[in-house]
């Protein structure tokens, strides 16, 4: 699914470039749970934003699903991204006034699928994150643990083969945190593709 050869990606500030990665090669295939594990600064989540369409390169090739991303311009990146990519953010990233409803509805928004077939999709989304009792509660309302379950299923509701979550953990206790990644556990055992971001070596034993 996944194939990098070598990528670097360099940032320049005044004329200095800093290395962000510094040739990094590797392969994801369909179905598997990966895990980038690294200190702070390491280049995790610049690693993450390049193979979740966010970033480009500044030197290697990334290839995803066959087709070379040089080959794509912004506009098939963001098509390819919406259909077949979902994210989850250490800090959720929900809207806090609207409901779960409206929440996980987003993504579906930019996805053309008529109105009337969300309904299905977005019930069913909550209901693989055990919240549908909460479907139409404010989203700002729910506790640390609500909420990064109610942004898996909104990174679930357009069926992509696979999920980037960065530190989804990281501002969960170890209840809530043990809790969203047996969910992604689970959606690996279905046949997604998880790719994730931590710092916590008990969260990459998953």
């Amino acid at each position: 699914m996944i194939d990098v050869r070598d990528l670097k990606k360099a940032y320049v500030e005044e004329e200095t470039p800093t290395l962000a990665l510094r040739g990094v090669t590797f392969s994801i295939a369909q179905g598997e749970f990966v895990s980038i594990m690294g200190p702070s600064g390491s280049g995790k989540s610049t690693l993450l934003h390049i193979l979740s369409f966010l970033d480009r390169p500044t030197g290697g090739s990334y290839t995803f699903q066959g087709k070379a991303i040089d080959d794509m311009d912004d506009r098939e990146l963001a098509r390819v991204r919406n259909a077949e990519m979902g994210f989850v953010f250490q800090s959720f990233n929900l809207l806090s006034r609207l409901s779960v409803y409206d929440n996980v509805e987003i993504p579906l928004l930019y996805s053309g699928i008529a109105p009337a077939q969300r309904r299905g999709r977005i019930e069913a989304a909550v209901e693989s994150v055990g919240l549908s009792e909460k479907l139409h509660q404010e989203a700002g309302k729910l506790s640390g643990g609500q909420k990064q379950r109610v942004a898996i299923a909104r990174a679930l509701v357009t069926e992509p083969n696979v999920i980037f979550a960065d530190e989804p953990t990281g501002n969960l206790d170890s209840a809530s945190g043990a809790q969203i990644m047996e969910i992604l556990e689970s959606l690996n055992d279905k046949g997604r593709t998880i790719v994730l971001v931590t710092h916590e070596t008990h969260t990459a034993e998953f």
